[in-house]
């Protein structure tokens, strides 16, 4: 069984490039005083940039030497910006870098779609272009521009998504109201701030019966889930003493929290136990959020290797295979 990176980033120099000339004064691109390249997001630090993220050939190379066989790549940085047309065609450019780099290597890459989601009719239209040129799934971020995922607008996309039956990679971003949380500071956008945006779109999803909307759905929480391993059962309290809980789902949220995916980006092996524990040996997946600076694709290997034996060759790769149609 090949070992399967559900979670792991490129990007084109190009789209890059179009994000921080039409998502200002949201994004710029700066140096830190350690002389390092970074996007920041309202003033905050949101990503670091490292070659390899432009690099399909030094992604290999570290593949190789980490032991990881095949990636599903998708995009982290900068997304939702720009009117209709430029949004459009930029994301288009985009998926075809992330094709291209597919067909170059096909037996080691496969990608997940990114989408113009604030256009939702344009959404749809790439998504299937997309999934034509051979994407595997869909990256969204958890909140668009401080937009929740279950809004009515975004409808349209959610249901062609659940109904080709695609895996959604739920990534977070820098979520609503980082200058107002103190985020801004202490590189806390980055250490909890992306947590927090994770946990609030995936329990924001649960509570409103969106998995019940769109059973088909695949939905994968980044970064081993997040918090919601942890918060289970305070989710479940909730729902038992609390109607608001109740109003749309009939059963605990801990069900719902086994009916979704989760990678194995944590950096604990207690971590990686409990997100296994919550939501199922069978529904957790390598991945490495390689190339970011706190990416650790051979760190994170060897934690799941070191899981019991069922469990480990689920993670490495049979999970994903059956996910993905690999």
């Amino acid at each position: 069984m090949p070992v399967i990176d559900v979670h792991t980033h490129m990007i084109s120099a190009a789209f890059l490039d179009r994000a921080i000339q039409e998502g200002q004064p949201h994004y710029v691109r700066t140096r830190t005083k350690a002389g390092l390249d970074v996007i920041t997001y309202d003033g905050a630090p949101y990503m670091t940039l490292t070659p390899p993220m432009f690099d399909y050939e030094l992604r290999l190379k570290d593949m190789d030497a980490a032991g990881v066989d095949i990636a599903i790549v998708s995009v982290s940085g900068p997304t939702y910006w720009g009117s209709p047309e430029v949004s459009a065609a930029a994301i288009r450019q985009q998926n075809d870098d992330m094709a291209a780099g597919q067909a170059a290597h096909p037996k080691r890459i496969r990608f997940l779609a990114s989408l113009p989601w604030r256009y939702p009719a344009l959404a749809v239209e790439e998504l299937s272009r997309a999934c034509d040129k051979g994407a595997v799934g869909v990256m969204v971020l958890a909140n668009i521009l401080g937009r929740h995922l279950t809004d009515s607008d975004f409808a349209p996309v959610w249901n062609e998504i659940d109904r080709r039956g695609l895996p959604v990679l739920v990534h977070p971003t820098a979520p609503p109201g980082v200058k107002e949380l103190g985020f801004d500071v202490y590189n806390l956008t980055a250490a909890i701030g992306f947590m927090v945006d994770t946990t609030a779109a995936i329990t924001r999803m649960i509570f409103d019966g969106f998995l019940d909307r769109y059973p088909n759905l695949k939905i994968i929480a980044a970064h081993a889930g997040a918090t919601l391993p942890y918060l289970a059962g305070r989710l479940d309290i909730c729902f038992d003493t609390m109607p608001p809980c109740r109003e749309k789902i009939a059963v605990h949220p801990s069900q719902y929290l086994k009916r979704i995916w989760y990678d194995a980006v944590t950096y604990q092996q207690e971590s990686l136990a409990l997100c296994l524990q919550v939501g199922g040996a069978d529904k957790v997946m390598y991945g490495s959020d390689y190339p970011h600076n706190i990416g650790d694709m051979k760190g994170i290997l060897a934690r799941v290797d070191a899981l019991p034996t069922d469990q480990r060759e689920a993670v490495r790769g049979a999970n994903a295979a059956r996910l993905f149609k690999l």
